[in-house]
Protein backbone atom coordinates (compact mmCIF):
# COMPACT_ATOMS: atom_id res chain seq x y z
CA UNK A 1 0.00 0.00 0.00
CA UNK A 2 0.95 3.78 -0.71
CA UNK A 3 2.00 6.00 2.15
CA UNK A 4 1.00 8.52 0.65
CA UNK A 5 -1.78 8.51 -1.65
CA UNK A 6 -3.33 12.52 -3.49
CA UNK A 7 -6.54 12.04 -5.57
CA UNK A 8 -7.37 14.88 -8.06
CA UNK A 9 -6.31 17.48 -5.62
CA UNK A 10 -7.26 21.15 -6.50
CA UNK A 11 -7.12 24.45 -4.77
CA UNK A 12 -8.85 28.04 -5.87
CA UNK A 13 -8.02 31.40 -4.43
CA UNK A 14 -10.76 33.04 -5.58
CA UNK A 15 -10.68 32.74 -9.22
CA UNK A 16 -7.31 31.85 -9.39
CA UNK A 17 -7.04 28.22 -9.97
CA UNK A 18 -3.38 26.94 -8.41
CA UNK A 19 -3.41 23.55 -7.93
CA UNK A 20 -5.64 21.74 -10.65
CA UNK A 21 -6.85 17.74 -10.13
CA UNK A 22 -3.05 16.52 -9.12
CA UNK A 23 -2.91 12.66 -8.45
CA UNK A 24 0.24 10.81 -7.19
CA UNK A 25 1.25 8.26 -4.63
CA UNK A 26 4.42 8.04 -2.56
CA UNK A 27 5.48 4.67 -1.65
CA UNK A 28 7.14 3.48 1.64
CA UNK A 29 10.98 4.08 1.12
CA UNK A 30 10.90 6.29 -1.77
CA UNK A 31 12.78 9.68 -1.94
CA UNK A 32 10.22 11.50 -4.65
CA UNK A 33 10.40 15.42 -6.14
CA UNK A 34 8.21 17.62 -7.31
CA UNK A 35 9.09 20.57 -9.56
CA UNK A 36 8.33 23.05 -11.89
CA UNK A 37 9.12 26.52 -12.82
CA UNK A 38 8.25 29.62 -10.36
CA UNK A 39 4.16 29.78 -9.51
CA UNK A 40 3.57 26.12 -10.73
CA UNK A 41 1.82 25.07 -7.49
CA UNK A 42 4.76 23.17 -5.77
CA UNK A 43 4.32 24.89 -2.06
CA UNK A 44 0.56 25.24 -2.23
CA UNK A 45 0.13 20.84 -3.00
CA UNK A 46 2.25 21.34 0.16
CA UNK A 47 0.15 23.43 2.23
CA UNK A 48 -2.74 21.19 1.25
CA UNK A 49 -1.14 17.53 1.84
CA UNK A 50 0.17 18.79 5.52
CA UNK A 51 -3.23 20.41 6.56
CA UNK A 52 -1.86 23.80 5.69
CA UNK A 53 -4.43 24.59 3.70
CA UNK A 54 -8.07 23.15 3.13
CA UNK A 55 -8.20 21.47 -0.44
CA UNK A 56 -10.99 22.83 -2.44
CA UNK A 57 -11.85 19.34 -3.90
CA UNK A 58 -9.58 15.97 -3.93
CA UNK A 59 -8.36 13.77 -1.27
CA UNK A 60 -5.24 13.29 0.61
CA UNK A 61 -4.63 10.03 2.16
CA UNK A 62 -1.94 8.78 4.39
CA UNK A 63 -1.08 5.46 5.91
CA UNK A 64 -4.74 4.44 3.85
CA UNK A 65 -6.46 6.91 6.47
CA UNK A 66 -8.55 10.38 5.15
CA UNK A 67 -6.68 13.55 6.08
CA UNK A 68 -9.46 16.28 5.07
CA UNK A 69 -10.44 18.45 8.19
CA UNK A 70 -6.76 17.42 9.70
CA UNK A 71 -4.95 20.40 11.56
CA UNK A 72 -1.19 20.31 10.80
CA UNK A 73 -0.27 19.38 14.66
CA UNK A 74 -3.03 16.66 13.91
CA UNK A 75 -1.43 15.79 10.74
CA UNK A 76 2.24 16.01 12.88
CA UNK A 77 1.04 13.25 15.23
CA UNK A 78 -0.25 10.89 12.44
CA UNK A 79 3.63 10.77 11.45
CA UNK A 80 3.76 13.15 8.59
CA UNK A 81 6.78 16.24 9.55
CA UNK A 82 7.20 19.25 7.19
CA UNK A 83 10.36 21.52 6.73
CA UNK A 84 10.07 24.98 4.89
CA UNK A 85 11.81 26.87 2.24
CA UNK A 86 12.85 29.77 4.97
CA UNK A 87 14.53 28.35 7.76
CA UNK A 88 13.14 29.31 11.41
CA UNK A 89 15.34 28.52 14.21
CA UNK A 90 13.76 29.81 17.45
CA UNK A 91 15.69 32.98 19.00
CA UNK A 92 17.48 32.09 22.10
CA UNK A 93 17.75 28.62 22.41
CA UNK A 94 20.20 26.02 21.42
CA UNK A 95 20.28 23.35 18.85
CA UNK A 96 19.13 21.13 21.18
CA UNK A 97 16.55 22.90 22.69
CA UNK A 98 14.92 23.76 18.98
CA UNK A 99 14.97 19.65 18.51
CA UNK A 100 13.44 19.39 21.76
CA UNK A 101 10.41 22.01 20.92
CA UNK A 102 9.68 19.18 17.80
CA UNK A 103 9.96 16.25 19.93
CA UNK A 104 7.17 17.61 22.81
CA UNK A 105 4.56 17.10 20.05
CA UNK A 106 5.03 13.20 21.68
CA UNK A 107 4.47 14.75 25.11
CA UNK A 108 2.15 13.06 27.37
CA UNK A 109 2.85 15.62 29.87
CA UNK A 110 0.19 18.16 30.51
CA UNK A 111 0.18 21.76 31.50
CA UNK A 112 -0.19 21.00 35.09
CA UNK A 113 1.72 18.12 35.63
CA UNK A 114 4.52 20.14 33.79
CA UNK A 115 3.61 22.87 36.17
CA UNK A 116 3.52 21.54 39.21
CA UNK A 117 7.39 19.30 38.25
CA UNK A 118 5.48 15.71 38.80
CA UNK A 119 8.16 13.42 39.15
CA UNK A 120 7.07 11.52 35.93
CA UNK A 121 7.67 14.56 33.92
CA UNK A 122 11.14 14.59 34.76
CA UNK A 123 11.47 11.20 33.26
CA UNK A 124 9.86 12.10 30.07
CA UNK A 125 12.15 15.35 29.42
CA UNK A 126 14.98 13.13 30.21
CA UNK A 127 14.12 10.72 27.33
CA UNK A 128 12.88 14.04 25.05
CA UNK A 129 16.12 15.14 25.46
CA UNK A 130 18.22 12.16 24.93
CA UNK A 131 16.28 11.27 21.68
CA UNK A 132 16.66 14.76 20.69
CA UNK A 133 20.86 14.54 21.60
CA UNK A 134 20.14 10.58 19.21
CA UNK A 135 18.95 13.02 16.06
CA UNK A 136 21.35 15.55 15.98
CA UNK A 137 24.11 13.01 16.06
CA UNK A 138 22.34 11.27 12.90
CA UNK A 139 22.60 14.18 11.29
CA UNK A 140 26.31 14.78 12.62
CA UNK A 141 25.58 18.05 14.33
CA UNK A 142 25.71 17.17 17.87
CA UNK A 143 29.03 19.18 18.00
CA UNK A 144 26.92 22.30 17.97
CA UNK A 145 24.11 21.35 20.86
CA UNK A 146 24.65 23.65 22.73
CA UNK A 147 25.37 26.34 20.18
CA UNK A 148 22.64 29.10 20.14
CA UNK A 149 20.82 28.14 16.77
CA UNK A 150 20.50 31.47 15.24
CA UNK A 151 24.43 31.72 15.22
CA UNK A 152 24.56 28.49 13.31
CA UNK A 153 25.87 28.49 9.30
CA UNK A 154 23.02 28.15 7.19
CA UNK A 155 23.89 24.84 5.96
CA UNK A 156 23.93 23.84 9.77
CA UNK A 157 21.10 25.90 10.54
CA UNK A 158 18.97 23.32 7.60
CA UNK A 159 20.52 20.22 9.83
CA UNK A 160 19.28 21.32 12.88
CA UNK A 161 15.74 21.88 10.86
CA UNK A 162 15.95 18.41 9.66
CA UNK A 163 16.67 16.76 13.19
CA UNK A 164 13.71 19.29 14.54
CA UNK A 165 10.99 17.32 11.84
CA UNK A 166 12.36 14.33 12.87
CA UNK A 167 11.52 14.40 16.33
CA UNK A 168 7.66 13.56 15.73
CA UNK A 169 9.14 9.84 14.63
CA UNK A 170 7.76 10.78 11.05
CA UNK A 171 7.07 7.85 8.42
CA UNK A 172 7.30 10.65 5.77
CA UNK A 173 9.03 13.90 5.86
CA UNK A 174 8.32 16.90 3.50
CA UNK A 175 11.19 19.10 2.50
CA UNK A 176 9.98 22.27 0.83
CA UNK A 177 13.10 23.78 -0.96
CA UNK A 178 15.54 22.39 1.24
CA UNK A 179 18.72 23.77 -0.73
CA UNK A 180 17.39 27.24 -0.88
CA UNK A 181 20.15 29.81 0.03
CA UNK A 182 22.51 27.25 0.36
CA UNK A 183 25.83 27.46 -1.96
CA UNK A 184 26.97 24.74 -3.56
CA UNK A 185 28.91 22.66 -0.69
CA UNK A 186 26.23 23.04 1.74
CA UNK A 187 23.89 21.43 -1.00
CA UNK A 188 25.90 18.53 -1.20
CA UNK A 189 25.89 18.49 2.50
CA UNK A 190 21.94 18.44 2.35
CA UNK A 191 21.46 15.95 -0.44
CA UNK A 192 23.35 13.56 1.43
CA UNK A 193 21.93 14.28 4.87
CA UNK A 194 17.76 13.50 2.70
CA UNK A 195 19.68 10.17 1.46
CA UNK A 196 20.84 9.57 4.71
CA UNK A 197 17.06 10.02 6.31
CA UNK A 198 15.36 7.99 3.69
CA UNK A 199 18.35 5.27 5.22
CA UNK A 200 16.94 5.89 8.47
CA UNK A 201 13.60 4.60 7.23
CA UNK A 202 11.79 7.64 6.66
CA UNK A 203 10.04 8.60 3.26
CA UNK A 204 10.97 11.83 1.77
CA UNK A 205 8.64 14.12 -0.39
CA UNK A 206 10.72 17.38 -1.61
CA UNK A 207 9.69 20.01 -3.53
CA UNK A 208 13.25 21.41 -5.16
CA UNK A 209 14.56 24.08 -8.01
CA UNK A 210 18.35 22.70 -7.58
CA UNK A 211 18.11 19.93 -10.47
CA UNK A 212 20.84 19.03 -9.95
CA UNK A 213 20.22 17.53 -6.37
CA UNK A 214 16.68 16.43 -7.41
CA UNK A 215 18.35 14.27 -10.25
CA UNK A 216 20.94 12.83 -7.87
CA UNK A 217 18.84 11.73 -4.87
CA UNK A 218 15.22 10.87 -6.08
CA UNK A 219 13.64 7.58 -7.37
CA UNK A 220 10.62 9.58 -8.80
CA UNK A 221 10.09 13.20 -10.20
CA UNK A 222 6.67 14.40 -10.63
CA UNK A 223 6.70 18.00 -12.90
CA UNK A 224 4.21 20.63 -12.35
CA UNK A 225 3.49 23.34 -15.24
CA UNK A 226 0.08 25.54 -14.06
CA UNK A 227 -0.77 23.49 -11.25
CA UNK A 228 -1.44 20.54 -13.37
CA UNK A 229 0.47 17.45 -13.45
CA UNK A 230 2.39 17.03 -16.66
CA UNK A 231 4.96 14.25 -15.95
CA UNK A 232 5.54 11.76 -13.01
CA UNK A 233 8.95 9.20 -14.07
CA UNK A 234 11.97 8.50 -13.05
CA UNK A 235 15.08 11.24 -13.37
CA UNK A 236 16.58 9.68 -16.63
CA UNK A 237 13.18 9.66 -18.01
CA UNK A 238 12.18 13.31 -17.07
CA UNK A 239 15.32 14.05 -18.46
CA UNK A 240 14.94 12.92 -21.92
CA UNK A 241 11.14 14.76 -21.63
CA UNK A 242 10.17 17.05 -24.32
CA UNK A 243 7.58 18.95 -22.60
CA UNK A 244 9.42 19.24 -19.39
CA UNK A 245 12.38 20.21 -21.39
CA UNK A 246 10.53 22.97 -23.32
CA UNK A 247 9.23 24.47 -19.94
CA UNK A 248 12.90 24.71 -18.48
CA UNK A 249 15.27 25.30 -21.83
CA UNK A 250 12.58 26.71 -24.44
CA UNK A 251 11.91 29.98 -25.65
CA UNK A 252 8.02 29.81 -25.41
CA UNK A 253 8.16 28.29 -21.96
CA UNK A 254 4.34 27.35 -21.49
CA UNK A 255 4.34 27.85 -17.70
Amino acid sequence: MALLEIHQLTKRFGGLLAVNEVSFQVEPGQIKAVIGPNGAGKTTLFNMISGTFPASSGTVFFKGRGLKGKKPFQVATLGMARTFQNIKMFSGMTALENVMVGRHVLSKAGFTASMFRMPWTWKEEKDIRGKSMELLALLEIEEHAHTDAQSLAFGQQRAVEFARALAVEPSLLLLDEPAAGLNMYETAEVARLITKIRDFGVTVLLVEHDMSLVMDISDEIVVLCFGEKIAEDTPASIQKNQEVIQIYLGEDRPC
